[in-house]
């Protein structure tokens, strides 16, 4: 679907969408219309329940006086309280309602003063995402129709702003393309292969293989993916964006597990496919160095992914083993399906190690806990930084993609001592998403850093205002604004 920007005009056919504020206030281009159809669009408002609220919505099927397959009338509610979140929803709320209406294209009317038009148009853009290429039969009237968006507006510099948004739009993409790929066809050298093809946009690139991580001594990575006939892999991407290239970077890393049945510690069979998504936290890091790229960003950024597949077989894992981590630390497994930590132990102390980052943000579909603590609507996030703490709240209030701080605390720390190993992949029944943190912290070396636990936010069993059920690609945005607004020249 291609969204663009154009100067305010009325089309005279196709579909209109037009913005209608609380309690029914028609003005600008809405006004003008309900003159050409006669009063249509006020008749249509008073014999139906809509009033013009954050969400509605209303469609008037072939206007008299008009050409036009129809006029979608949708709500914005009081416009002085719109946020930027809500500007992106009202876009996506336009072609969730006519993607498969059959109207071919649609021109939003973005003429109040009190809209921002390029963040409508990111809406637009980001709700139209679907994924289908492996649908060989759908009924014709479930196929897409909407090809063409407009979005009218006058508002200057709105076309450059959503240039910059487009380019995002890009990495939240690529992340929900990596997320929704079957795990036969996304595996650890084919994920490190569509991350080769980054360098394209200047994204340097480096892959290391089981031996070189052997060699580094990567005990706990690749422990996890022994038990596969995929070979483990360790994806290194460079973003050099400042004017100085040396100047010391920001740092991401993410959990790659690109399916994990839990190893011997088998997963129960219902709902094992989704597990084909475990490697969210990589897709998410990926998603975003595609961003920063393609919007050329000011920032020296190191991404780091490790990338596994965690399956039952005579070479697996067992619980009880010990194997040593990269940094010399000695781990009991407990539990082979605890398996992400050991994934990131490796890739966090390989970060800090080679790269001296001013900090270190990792993510990861890390523990089932998490979702028990918050659902679906935020992932939780751990640190000792509040000043990182608060520049992501900021961030995830603008954009949607919600994140809430959860504890560490020394007492949680004590509940994954081990009595033969200097820790365990575990700490019990009770706080496994904060046990889990402590664990990681273990690995950073005390260098300034973030754990977000995105187990319950990269994937849904249900439309969102975003995106159709599936994979989101949350993270991205969050984190691109979270760069933008903090880290950049």
């Amino acid at each position: 679907m291609k969204v663009t920007i154009a100067s305010v005009s009325i089309p005279e056919s196709g579909a209109v969408a037009i913005f209608v504020a609380k309690d029914n206030v028609l003005s600008g281009a809405g006004a003008s219309l309900d003159e050409t159809t006669n009063g249509s669009l006020t008749r249509a408002m008073k014999n139906s329940r809509f009033n013009g609220g954050k969400g509605s919505s209303l469609e008037i099927l072939a206007p008299a006086g008009t050409e036009l397959d129809r006029i979608l009338l949708v709500g914005t509610g009081e416009l002085s309280e719109l946020k930027e979140i809500d500007h992106l929803e009202l876009g996506a709320t336009v072609v969730a309602k006519l993607i498969t209406s059959g109207s071919t294209e649609v021109s939003i009317i973005a003429d109040l003063e009190e809209l921002n038009a390029a963040a409508i148009a990111e809406g637009a853009l980001l709700r139209s995402y679907r994924f289908d290429k492996y649908r060989t039969k759908e009924p014709e009237n479930k196929k897409p129709s909407l090809q063409d968006v407009k979005v009218a507006t006058d508002q200057k510099n709105a076309a450059d702003d959503f240039k910059t948004r487009e380019a995002v739009a890009s990495g939240v993409f690529f992340t929900r393309d990596l997320i929704t790929e079957p795990a036969n066809i996304l595996y650890p050298e084919s994920f490190a292969n569509l991350i080769r093809d980054l360098g394209g946009l200047g994204v340097e690139v480096e892959v290391l293989g089981e031996k070189e991580m052997e060699e580094l001594g990567m005990g706990a990575l690749l422990g996890v993916g022994q038990g596969s006939a995929r070979e483990s892999q360790l994806a290194i991407m460079r973003w050099n964006g400042a004017s100085d290239p040396d100047a010391q970077p920001i740092a991401f890393v993410g959990k790659g597990v690109t399916f994990d049945t839990g190893g011997i510690s088998l997963k129960p069979g219902p709902g094992m496919e989704q597990m084909k998504w475990d490697m969210g936290g990589a897709g998410t890091v990926v998603g975003l160095v595609k961003a920063l790229a393609s919007r050329k960003a000011k920032v020296n950024v190191v991404a780091i992914v490790g990338l596994v597949e965690n399956m039952p077989s005579s070479t697996a894992q067992r619980p009880g083993d010990v194997v040593t981590s990269m940094s010399g630390q000695t781990i009991e497994v407990l539990n082979t399906d605890a398996e992400g930590r050991l994934v990131l132990a490796d890739a966090l102390w390989y970060c800090q190690d080679r790269y001296k980052p001013k900090f270190m943000i990792d993510l990861a579909t890390l523990t089932g806990a998490m979702i028990i603590s918050l659902g679906h609507e935020y992932a939780g996030h751990f640190t000792d930084s509040d000043e990182l703490s608060s520049a992501l709240f900021s961030a995830g209030d603008a954009t949607g993609d919600k994140t809430w701080r959860m504890p560490l605390h020394a007492n949680y720390d004590k509940q994954i001592n081990c009595q033969i190993a200097d820790m365990q992949n575990i700490g019990g029944k009770g706080a496994g998403s904060i046990t889990a943190a402590q664990f990681l912290k273990r690995f950073t070396n005390d260098v300034p850093w973030v754990h977000i636990d995105i187990a319950g936010t990269v994937w849904s069993d249900k439309d969102l205002p975003l995106s159709e059920k599936g994979g989101t690609g949350y993270g991205v945005r969050l984190l691109d604004r979270f760069v933008a607004d903090n880290y950049e020249e």
